[in-house]
């Protein structure tokens, strides 16, 4: 059976492969071509490596590029530094263990309940896994079962989170997939990671659209803004930190503008 992660090292190729025309690379665009992008003989040959050994890359087959490989691939299809970061980051030899939930020190909580904006904690699967008093004003994250708090279902298939964002919506959801493409690709085949993909694919058709774009986007801190049904609309600037006690933990902080 093929490795999920390197399934996702070959689709990502493929996908940067396809975006790119002979004209940003250098090349002559030659005789009329049958599908987007970049021919896998192009890449290959830009990367300085073989075509066979590109296109066995390419399908996701087991095997183990050098660093310097990556990085010439990444040269090759002009990739971000983000996205250079990510196609090494699915070239290594990662930890196998199956997905545990994360839990959060008591210390922890008890930082976040002393703020006075919204605050919550995540986890690597971008589950919310406890948060304070101005969160639960915003967000109601109590209201809803253990299940659904996660901050990419509740963007990506619950009706009230994108009414509240309202023409926003479109461009917050589309960035946070990008940014979850990159969390993701690294866990794939988990099964936590596995049952989320699907519960995201059967209840959002613009998840299924943006995840085959295949982006991929490294968090950042930004502007929302949210029409609250009773405290109207808000305006914030969120930012967030790993905590020191478990890197796999994402403090996140909303601080109204």
């Amino acid at each position: 059976m093929a490795d999920p992660r390197r399934v996702e090292f070959g689709d990502f190729l493929r996908s940067r492969r396809e975006k790119l025309s002979p004209k940003t690379v250098g090349l002559p665009a030659g005789r009329r071509r049958r599908t987007a992008g970049l021919r896998r003989e192009e890449v290959a040959q830009l990367a300085g490596i073989g075509v066979d050994w590109y296109i066995r890359l390419e399908q996701g087959r087991t095997v183990s590029p050098s660093v310097t490989t990556v990085d010439a691939l990444a040269r090759a299809l002009r990739l971000s530094k983000t996205e250079h970061a990510h196609l090494k980051a699915l070239a290594r030899d990662g930890d196998r263990r199956a997905f545990v939930p994360e839990v959060v020190p008591p210390s922890i909580r008890r930082m976040i309940e002393s703020l006075n904006q919204p605050a919550y904690i995540t986890g690597r699967r971008w589950d919310v896994l406890a948060w304070n008093d101005p969160a639960e004003e915003v967000f109601a994250f109590g209201q809803l079962p253990e299940q659904d708090r996660n901050t990419l279902l509740l963007m990506m298939t619950n009706k009230q989170t994108r009414k509240r964002y309202g023409a926003g919506w479109a461009d917050v959801a589309k960035a946070m997939v990008a940014m979850f493409r990159a969390t993701h690709d690294v866990w794939a085949g988990d099964p936590a990671f596995t049952e989320l993909l699907t519960r995201l694919r059967e209840g959002s058709p613009e998840f299924v659209k943006w995840w085959e774009a295949h982006e991929i986007r490294s968090t950042m801190s930004g502007r929302k803004t949210m029409n609250h049904p009773t405290l109207g609309v808000l305006h914030f600037e969120h930012t967030s930190f790993q905590a020191n006690d478990d890197p796999a933990l994402k403090l996140v902080i909303y601080t109204p503008v």
